[in-house]
């Protein structure tokens, strides 16, 4: 069934995007095609202008406007720009050929929208199309997970249900998700009878590497002495811990050690200079794993399994770390990282190793990766970026500040999920990571209603906009309701004081 008319190409057309006037208001998104030299091509329509040739820019009367009005009643004429997808019947190639003027644009009939939205093999429905809410969009897993997906909205969008609905499909199929929860929002998500796998942040020092430990002591780069006594001591604390029967208590170890030297600098120092020095430096570093036992020795126990042991198939697994600080957290998630991708590359060479594919989904990918400002989890976010796909392991980095993550890592994501946008910079900072976003497509992200998105990269066959599906499950991290808040404190401190009030006049008290 051919869609109706709704205006004619007008103008110079070319390859990429041709103009149109139509007397009847398409909408902002609205697929189309057009027949020509034996093709029928598919199109979007990314802009609209309503323009009156009567009513022009050089009439300063509102009077005069009125009288025009009266006269010609409500004629008017739309102009709109539609941006060349590819021809329907050839894979959606780009015509060699442009439209001629004058070409009808039809409305595309919804069989064939659902015909290039549909994925035979490993598809993961995200929605609707906003303009046609009769297409189901979806995306192509394997190339979603092996080029890395972008989620990128300001608060309030729908990032939270958009991910959600993500890791739903990607379990329908078995899949392996690990979800760095920065907020602790996914715990209590419900994403079916026994598919979900909380992980505690704590790492067994005994897979930690050097500089990882050494990060979490906080001991400065040119602290030359202290790093060698530091790493002197977490050297001997390993070696004891392969021999056995120390205990499980690695910082304790550390500070046992590092106890020792002291003493023996203190017995032999008679006053030296150099002995001095040397108690120094040793001193300042026993303050440091002593502050860092403080602050992070919660994180660190000889009895927590490898993170790789802990990573399940075919479930959720999530990292809750909500109740680490932020410096703590790019510690816990550099190491997980780095050992899921080491991980991986001996299971493919040597076979020994992480067995599956896995998908990692990092949220608040803005303060693990930041724009300007180094951290180790960025590191091992850009390495899993440029070589993640040769060893099948996918990165989801979801943000609610663009503009405050990393350029290099964002712009290795070659699928974006894009829900409603307001500044500006974040607005420039994801166009300039993007090939696929036109300047027709960033206009509409302030427009996008909450839960509405725009789709692009190679997970789908051609950019559109969808209305991304509700997910059924519990999800936190939406607004609390303030009000609702305060009046149950309140009413809850009302009703102590009430029975406090009853406790008291019982006992024959003048309240």
């Amino acid at each position: 069934m051919t869609g109706e008319v709704i205006g004619r190409c007008v103008g110079e057309t070319s390859l990429v995007d041709v103009s149109f006037i139509s007397k009847e208001m398409p909408m902002m998104g609205e697929y189309v095609t057009m027949e020509y030299d034996g093709k029928k091509v598919l199109g979007m329509i990314e802009g609209l202008v309503r323009g009156s040739v009567s009513i022009n820019n050089e009439i300063y009367d509102p009077k005069t406007i009125e009288k025009i009005r009266r006269m010609e009643g409500d004629d008017h004429y739309i102009r709109g720009n539609v941006r060349i997808l590819g021809d329907v019947e050839n894979n959606l190639r780009i015509p060699r050929t442009p439209a001629p003027p004058g070409t009808e644009i039809r409305s595309a009939d919804s069989e064939i929208l659902k015909k290039i939205f549909q994925v035979d093999v490993a598809g993961l429905k995200l929605g609707n199309l906003i303009t046609q809410e009769n297409v189901p969009v979806e995306v192509d897993i394997n190339k979603m997970v092996s080029r890395h997906l972008a989620v990128l909205a300001m608060t309030g969008a729908g990032k939270s249900n958009t991910v959600s609905v993500i890791v739903n499909g990607l379990l329908n199929v078995n899949g392996s998700v690990l979800i760095f929860d920065m907020h602790s929002e996914y715990v209590n998500t419900d994403f079916g009878d026994d598919k979900v796998n909380i992980l505690k942040p704590k790492i067994n020092p005994i897979y930690m590497s050097f500089s990882e430990v050494k990060k979490l002591s906080n001991i400065p780069p040119n602290a030359y002495v202290q790093e060698r006594y530091f790493r002197k001591a977490y050297n001997s604390a390993k070696n004891d811990l392969k021999k056995g029967g120390v205990g499980n208590d690695f910082i304790g170890l550390l500070l046992s050690k590092l106890e020792s030297w002291l003493m023996e600098e203190s017995d032999e120092s008679d006053g030296k200079s150099a002995n001095s020095a040397d108690r120094k430096s040793i001193t300042d570093v026993l303050n440091k794993v002593e502050d860092m036992k403080l602050k992070y020795g919660n994180i660190l126990s000889l009895e927590a399994p490898n993170i790789i042991d802990s990573i399940k198939v075919a479930k959720a697994n999530i990292l809750d770390l909500g109740s680490v600080d932020e410096f703590a957290s790019d510690v816990v998630v550099s190491h997980v990282l780095r050992t899921v991708l080491k991980s991986r590359k001996d299971y493919l060479r040597q076979g020994e190793g992480l067995k599956f594919p896995v998908f990692l989904i990092l949220e608040e990918a803005h303060i693990l990766a930041p724009q300007n400002r180094k951290t180790e989890s960025k590191l091992w976010i850009s390495r899993i970026a440029r070589e993640g796909r040769k060893f099948s392991v996918g990165l989801c980095m979801v943000s609610q500040s663009p503009k405050s993550l990393d350029s290099d890592a964002l712009s290795q994501a070659n699928n974006m999920i894009i829900l409603r946008l307001v500044e500006p910079t974040d607005q420039n900072h994801v166009q300039r990571a993007s090939e696929s976003l036109s300047d027709d497509l960033i206009a509409q992200l302030p427009s996008l209603n909450i839960g509405e998105a725009i789709i692009l990269g190679l997970m789908t066959k051609i950019p559109t906009l969808v209305k991304i599906d509700e997910f059924k499950g519990k999800v936190s991290g939406g607004d609390l309701n303030v009000v609702e808040e305060w009046s149950k404190t309140a009413e809850k401190e009302r009703s102590i004081l009430e029975e406090q009030k009853r406790e008291y006049e019982d006992l024959g008290g003048d309240y």
